[in-house]
């Protein structure tokens, strides 16, 4: 089962000016921007994670996550945690984090949170996922970069 972010977890801010919605090539790149704000200690560490950018989820993750709508998820990450994985134990199924296009911008039209910042923190809570981090540890990473 993997971990996620969900819509009603997110902060509102809708004072932030809004700009046009970035087709899946934009976002991609914004999203390999917020990575490299990443600390370095982590995106290190981050080699053997995929990061894919899909407009929704698909009826898999929407039925395991028992979803009413693919707007309500944001992102997901779906792999063993790093403090989980045995020493030694065969290699299991790529590590993924998931940012979900479609419900990413419905947020962020929304709210008018600036969708950059939007970005980094559905892949820092998703990271924060994979290394098992606690969501105080998520905050203070958000505040590096």
């Amino acid at each position: 089962m993997g971990a996620a972010v969900y819509l009603k977890d997110m902060p509102k801010d809708p004072n932030q000016p809004r700009i046009h919605a970035p087709d899946l090539d934009a976002f991609e790149a914004m999203g390999r921007a917020a990575f490299a704000t990443i600390p370095e200690a982590m995106r290190r560490l981050l080699t053997d994670v995929v990061i894919r950018v899909e407009d929704f989820p698909d009826e898999r993750v929407m039925q395991e996550m028992e979803l009413r709508s693919p707007f309500d998820i944001l992102g997901l990450y779906r792999g063993m945690p790093v403090g989980h994985k045995a020493a030694g134990s065969p290699p299991g199924e790529v590590d993924i984090i998931f940012l979900y296009r479609r419900p990413i911008l419905d947020y962020w039209v929304e709210t008018g949170e600036d969708l950059a910042h939007v970005i980094r923190h559905v892949l820092i809570h998703e990271i924060g996922h994979h290394f098992g981090l606690s969501d105080d540890d998520m905050e203070r990473i958000e505040g590096v970069g």
